[in-house]
């Protein structure tokens, strides 16, 4: 397979006007031509990716590698090196429907809708540059959350929906979503957790779950939500270190707009207990 894999980097290589030379270990390739100094990319990650996909990927595959080496190659970091791109890992949260392709970015679902993307410096990372490193994804994904952790603080304000009060927190970086595992860093969070909004990735609304008055929160965030046409136009329920989606439909019935509600089990039993 990597005889096969060899060929195809020697072909696209040639196609786009480069000699190239394979390391001994086979990890490493450098290019020449083009009248730039030679440019090492790393082919460990590649490899790896590779022998997850069908070879008919590959060609594929192969040449978004070497035009990324290519496009990247002024880069102040490598970012196949976890020693230097470590310190520049973040997290930015994304909804699903907005990423082309989830097989070509590295990240996880916080839920069905959102996924928590890896990025170093101002971009996202790939993963064959993930695959050059000594530890798994999630590893790597923790270690951008701490950075996020250590290097921003989220701008606290309170403020009123129609009435309701909610707290408006906003982040330097497209990471709010990520911030809420230390959101008792910010504001005091109640057994049942909080109701959450995401206006967009560098924001988030969230009101407590301590009172029947969730009910008219969940309302009044859910609209606000669908008028931003943000990330994500639904109300999600923090509790437990997960996001979970609280259905709440807008629609027309007789002329006049009205929220229909289809909280999750675990939710109905805390609104149950609520209005005793």
């Amino acid at each position: 397979e990597d005889v096969d894999l060899d060929s195809l980097l020697g072909l696209v290589a040639d196609s786009l006007g480069f000699v190239c030379e394979f390391a001994r270990d086979g990890g490493s390739l450098t290019l020449r031509g083009d009248g730039r100094t030679e440019l090492v990319v790393k082919l460990t990650g590649l490899r790896r990716e590779a022998g997850r996909r069908a070879r008919e990927d590959w060609p594929v595959l192969v040449s978004e590698h070497l035009a990324h080496a290519l496009a990247t190659a002024d880069e102040r970091f490598d970012a196949c090196d976890l020693d230097q791109a470590g310190p520049l890992l973040r997290t930015r949260v994304e909804s699903v429907d907005d990423v082309a392709d989830l097989t070509r970015v590295v990240g996880r679902h916080l839920n069905a809708d959102l996924v928590e993307l890896l990025t170093v410096g101002p971009r996202l990372v790939r993963p064959e540059e993930a695959g050059c490193w000594p530890v798994p994804t999630a590893r790597a994904l923790d270690l951008a959350v701490a950075n996020v952790r250590r290097a921003e603080r989220l701008h606290v304000e309170h403020i009123e929906l129609s009435g309701t009060p909610v707290t408006r927190l906003t982040a330097a970086g497209p990471s709010a979503a990520t911030q809420l595992r230390w959101l008792a860093d910010y504001l005091p969070v109640p057994a049942d957790g909080v109701l959450v909004v995401l206006p967009d990735p560098y924001t988030m609304l969230v009101h407590p779950v301590d009172g029947i008055g969730v009910v008219r929160a969940i309302e009044r965030l859910r609209v606000h939500a669908a008028r931003t046409d943000g990330l994500s136009p639904q109300v999600y329920w923090w509790h437990g270190e997960r996001l979970t989606l609280i259905r709440a439909d807008i629609v027309l019935q007789e002329g006049q707009a009205r929220l229909v509600v289809a909280p999750p089990p675990e939710f109905a039993r805390i609104l149950a207990r609520l209005a005793v």
